[in-house]
């Protein structure tokens, strides 16, 4: 018998509803500033993960946890990329089933170029109608959330 589904309360559904569209729209707005410099916003992410790597590369796996992506949405995704110069894929000399994805010299400059208006966008869109409390909150649920969502998929 399967157990009735326990409802999310009026508080609840406002904070779910607003976190969700707010996550939509402000994808939307930062992605049209992107696209300015040819990249998408999932590009984006891909490009910045990369970047925080001294050596600019990550294996395949690493990536899709880090982006919370499925693997075959990250390789399809990847291979985009890797036509357009940002990204190049090679073997892990240590795994032969291991890839790694690398920051190219394009992917490179392209970043560099997109970030300061990508960074100028967030804080007009977001930080800048937040308080220094209401962002340290936000940073702690987030911390909470995927700390938990971590747990889980370890379980799973």
């Amino acid at each position: 018998m399967t157990t009735p589904a326990k409802w999310l309360s009026a508080e609840q559904l406002r904070a779910w509803k607003g976190l969700s569209l707010m996550q939509l729209q402000l994808q939307a707005r930062l992605g049209r500033r992107l696209a300015e410099h040819g990249l998408s916003y999932q590009d984006y992410l891909v490009l910045a993960t990369l970047s925080d790597q001294p050596d600019g590369r990550r294996r395949v796996v690493e990536l899709s946890d880090e982006l919370g992506w499925e693997k075959s949405r990250l390789s399809h995704h990847i291979t985009r990329m890797c036509e357009r110069g940002l990204v190049n894929k090679v073997p892990c000399p240590s795994d032969q089933r291991g890839i790694f994805v690398i920051l190219t010299d394009e992917g490179r400059s392209t970043l560099s170029l997109a970030a300061p208006d990508h960074v100028d966008d967030v804080q007009r869109y977001f930080f800048r109608h937040l308080s220094t409390s209401q962002v340290a909150t936000l940073a702690r649920i987030a911390d909470t959330v995927l700390e938990n969502l971590a747990a889980d998929a370890l379980d799973a």
